[in-house]
């Protein structure tokens, strides 16, 4: 293959020359044009610093009264300069603060102070993705962070800065292993097929696909293959939207259904050029661990199942009790090889500024992590982004380009310890031999650090570019063409070399084994939008239309190969002796799509949105390949209706509904295609190909219709601010794999199922602010969600495969289990309920009893508070939810630890125990009780916790000596205390037995001159 490369031919390097020109031209440009501004209006030079009464305040606005050209903007303290004359008056405007009309008076200094006024949050302008809208104009259910929300938090992938701030929005962290991944779900689970739960992302106006790059057989040591999320950067990230409506997302089509997440990357900002150094430290180590049994408790349970089962001589290779291994011995397994401390470093530096006609930005960053595991891995991330604007003298024509470049080095585990840490037998043997060697205590113990010498490697590399241009060409006439680029490849291998067994096996590198992955992923769009807009005498009229042409190109090789001349070549799969391939293939993906928009504001009272899409995508078969999905939405702005403007108790109200579709076409390419692999084996000379896929051009596009009223609420001028939304969503027209009988040659044939599934909640956010005097300001956060996920049809359910994994009228994320009973006193064995009393149990007779996995409610209370130099930041996460209980192997019965609390197992005939008898693993009966017993809704238990998300506290250290330099100085934790009734570890997970969210604190320092 030929194919265009960033990184080929050191086009990388030509970019980045390219880069340094636009930004040297900018700043030269910026130059001359400030002197030339300051040759023509030049008549006292005015100074001053503005603040809030106690603390400096950078980015405020300053412009004379009646001239237009002069303008500036206060620096990262307060200051600023502006020439005018002694008789003019400065017009001072800060979001937040009221707008200050402050007389000159012939003074040369003008210091300003601005006073809070919270009923301008409302004219906040909030990115819907097309196109942007007041806070209070706005008729859809967006949430949305910022950059100061980010930048507290000491976490390198962006759905972890959203845990806990946004209503709707439900984030799970995979793993505590760096580069690992988070589950995504807004407003719940839409698909009955997981992978296509996933929203749209976009990036600048450039959708990101977030289907995963790895494999499953080169990331073993997490619990999902790799995700491209990891490589957008927090820090270059401005603000996060996340559209949940029809009205948001309708304007996205097939690609909004499961909600579109917004990212807009940092600009530069005009005035002169700023330098911002951060930099951090800091540490990390596991949430919670497990309360296990010591050696004593261990060996008695131990020794108790032999005697229960009436067997006096142990067995020889039941190394831990029958004195091969040390009786008195004893380690805290978890402590040993979770309980290290991860150590990261985060250094960012970033260049702004420029004129009122062209600003730039220029910022790198740069990430190293290890991990608490006893070995030496890592994690190394690096980022640079720049952004340029510019604008002509008429402010006509417009030009804006970002890029950004992402890389990663990431060598991990092959194998997460988690569950070999909880399992291992508390009197099992040191790790090391005197001689520093690792000990296999005579072939009678696996020695763990041994697993550790199988290694994943992965090396990703992430460009993404966009540039909009947009011109003015008559009053109210815009047109704009939105153009965008990604690149992505990501190289990962999996090393399995011979030193990972015992070396009284005598294995040599003929046996070490590797798999490769080369995943690459290069996209572009092309969006030409055009925006007519008029005020009327009354009445504000705003249409938008537009077109998007996107293609995609994916690669994928997926490589095996064994034995090795030396396991210093194990990472070339050139030397292997035998090599399989396991996947080779290319695909294409096209799309292209006519959007429009309609918004009508009468009196700035009553809004009408209206937004419409019509999808064509290359996923589907001829005359299924196009559809048309829409929505309007509404807003009534009750407050300024004359029986409410003169009220001090209400300063804000609007009403709220939307209602309509998008789709989704998240089932990958060529599904509708006869399609064949090479076989790989050769007969006669000749290569053979297989069936993979059976035809079926009849299947399209999942259909999800939105619903949605909300009221928005502010009191005494919104220093209480209430929102409450409810919805429900219905997805339909499920895109599945129907089951095929086995003669078929199949197991399935994708088709579209006649199920729908409803998602349905409330969502209530509350700002308030709580003290705003003097030097000392208090607010607070607070959102809530209560979801509910159902089942609504599903014909021939009963009939069908799916009967065991679905009920109508059930959450799909249900499990069907057995009803637990309670312990026989007399056999000491759980019992479970044998529902059609045929004397048996059997999965599918007796497994009726439902349990909903799906969290009851979920949300956050954030609280900042300031006293003059002081910041004070913490977020408190809360989820209601049930989940699975640890379990690791039948007590007893073989070398395996168990919780505490079996300690209290079954004796004797009368006991009321919680658990059932221990077992040497030969009592049968109790053998299959005990997995009855995981299996029912005794092993399902409250998982909910409260969890302190988030600290930071930060210091602007005043430099009185220094002009022009602002020093901050912060600390921040993340996951610092876990409130749970939990006892299976930490509560937070979706896949058991890995290792759980790390808790981290960072010291850091920030200079900005």
């Amino acid at each position: 293959m030929n194919n265009f490369s960033f990184y080929k031919d050191g086009k990388g390097l030509y970019c980045l020359f390219f880069i340094w020109l636009c930004f040297s031209f900018s700043s030269i440009h910026a130059k001359s044009y400030n002197r030339k501004s300051i040759s023509v209006f030049q008549q006292n030079q005015i100074q001053g610093i503005v603040a809030d009464g106690s603390n400096p305040l950078p980015g405020v606005t300053i412009v004379i009264k009646n001239k237009s050209g002069v303008s500036a903007i206060s620096d990262y303290s307060g200051q600023y300069s502006i020439s005018a004359s002694a008789t003019d008056t400065l017009i001072v405007s800060f979001i937040g603060f009221k707008t200050a009309l402050v007389p000159i008076k012939g003074r040369k200094t003008v210091d300003i102070q601005l006073i809070y006024d919270t009923t301008t949050l409302q004219e906040v302008r909030v990115n819907a993705g097309y196109y942007s809208v007041k806070e209070s104009e706005r008729t859809g259910s967006i949430a949305k962070i910022s950059a100061k929300d980010i930048e507290k938090q000491p976490v390198t992938n962006v759905l972890a800065t959203m845990q806990g701030r946004m209503a709707g929005v439900d984030i799970i962290q995979d793993s505590g292993t760096p580069g690992g991944g988070f589950q995504i779900k807004i407003r719940g689970i839409n698909s009955l097929r997981e992978e296509g739960n996933q929203p749209l992302y976009i990036i600048d106006g450039v959708p990101y696909s977030s289907d995963i790059i790895g494999y499953s057989n080169t990331t073993t040591g997490i619990p999902t293959p790799t995700s491209p999320l990891n490589n957008i950067n927090p820090s270059d990230i401005e603000s996060v939207e996340v559209l949940k409506d029809a009205d948001a997302t309708a304007i996205y089509g097939s690609r909004g259904a499961n909600g579109v997440v917004l990212i807009t990357t940092k600009k530069g900002i005009s005035g002169k050029t700023r330098v911002t150094v951060t930099a951090s430290s800091g540490f990390g180590q596991v949430t919670k661990m497990m309360n296990l049994m010591n050696t004593p408790q261990y060996l008695q349970m131990r020794r108790q199942g032999f005697a229960n089962d009436g067997i006096t001589s142990y067995p020889a290779t039941d190394y831990d009790i029958n004195g091969t291994w040390d009786q008195s011995r004893y380690t805290d397994w978890q402590k040993e090889l979770l309980g290290g401390t991860s150590v990261m470093t985060n250094l960012q530096t970033s260049l702004s500024g420029g004129s009122d006609l062209t600003q730039y930005l220029l910022s790198g960053t740069y990430h190293t992590e290890t991990t608490v595991l006893p070995e030496d891995f890592g994690y190394d991330k690096g980022a640079v982004h720049f952004n340029m604007n510019h604008a002509s003298e008429d402010r006509k024509f417009k030009l804006t380009f970002s890029t950004g470049y992402t890389f990663q080095n990431n060598k991990q585990a092959a194998t997460d310890l988690t569950r070999t840490a909880r399992n291992l037998a508390p009197n099992a043997p040191a790790l090391y031999n005197p001689d520093g060697s690792l000990n296999f205590e005579n072939s009678t113990f696996q020695n763990p650090l041994a697993a550790l010498r199988a290694v994943t490697t992965a090396k990703t590399n992430d460009l993404v570019a966009n540039s909009v241009i947009s011109y003015e060409f008559r009053p109210n006439w815009e047109l704009k063409v939105n153009l965008g680029f990604t690149d992505l490849k990501n190289a990962e291998q999996r090393l399995l070399p011979s030193t990972i067994y015992d070396p009284a096996f005598k294995i040599g590198s003929s046996r070490s084994l590797m798999y490769s992955n080369l995943t690459s992923r290069q996209s572009w769009i092309i969006e030409p939008q055009l925006r007519w807009n008029h005020e009327f005498e009354s009445s504000k009229l705003d249409v938008l239309i537009g077109a998007t042409a996107q293609q995609q190109n994916s690669s994928r090789l997926y490589q095996y190969g064994r034995g090795f001349t030396s396991n210093s070549l194990i990472t070339d799969i050139a030397s292997a002796t035998t090599k399989s391939i396991f996947v080779s293939d290319q695909t294409i993906y096209k799309y292209q799509a006519f959007f429009g928009r309609i918004n009508y504001n009468w009196e700035e009272k009553y809004i009408l949105n209206l937004t419409a899409r019509r999808d064509g995508s290359s996923r589907f078969g001829p005359g299924k390949q196009f559809s048309v999905f829409a929505a309007a939405g509404a807003a009534w702005l009750f407050s300024k209706e004359n029986f409410l403007k003169e009220s001090s108790f209400l300063s804000f109200g609007k009403l709220r509904a939307s209602y309509g579709s998008t789709g989704s076409d998240q089932i990958g390419d060529y599904q509708y295609l006869d399609t064949y692999v090479s076989s790989g084996q050769s007969y006669n000379g000749i290569i053979g190909m297989d069936p993979t896929r059976l035809y079926n051009p009849n299947f399209s596009w999942e259909i999800n219709k939105k619903l949605e009223a909300a009221i928005e609420t502010g009191f005494f001028r919104d220093r209480i601010f209430l929102t409450a939304a409810w919805y429900q969503n219905r997805s339909s027209n499920q895109l599945v794999g129907i089951p095929l009988p086995g003669t078929s040659g199949f197991s399935s044939i994708n088709a579209n199922l006649d199920a729908t599934v409803q998602n349905s909640g409330f969502e209530f956010t509350l700002r308030t602010v709580n003290f705003n005097a003097g030097a000392f300001k208090w607010s607070t956060n607070f959102n809530i969600s209560l979801a509910k996920n159902k089942l609504i049809s599903f014909p021939g359910l009963e009939g069908s495969t799916y009967s065991n994994n679905y009920v109508i009228g059930q959450s799909t994320n249900i499990v069907k289990v057995y009803q637990y009973k309670g312990i026989n006193p007399q056999t000491g064995l759980y019992e479970v309920e044998d529902v059609n009393k045929d004397g048996q149990i059997t999965s599918l007779e007796d497994k009726k009893t439902i349990a909903d996995l799906t969290p009851k409610y979920f949300g956050g209370l954030e609280n900042q508070l300031q006293y003059k130099n002081w910041q004070l930041d913490f977020l408190f996460q809360f989820v209601k939810q049930q989940n699975y209980n640890y379990t690791s192997n039948v007590p007893g019965g073989s070398p395996i630890n168990q919780p505490l609390e079996m300690t209290s197992a079954w004796t004797q005939v009368g006991d009321k125990a919680s658990f059932q008898i221990n077992t040497s693993g030969q009592n049968g009966d109790a053998v299959n009780a005990y997995y009855n017993y995981i299996d029912s809704n005794a092993g399902i238990v409250d998982a909910s916790y409260v969890r302190l998300k988030n600290i930071a506290l930060s210091y602007d250290l005043p430099l009185n000596t220094i002009k022009g330099v602002h020093c901050r100085i912060s600390l921040q934790g993340q996951n610092m205390l876990t409130f749970t009734s939990y006892k299976g570890g930490d509560p937070e997970f979706k896949y058991t037995g890995y290792l759980p969210p790390l808790k981290v604190c960072t010291a850091g320092i920030q200079l900005t001159f």
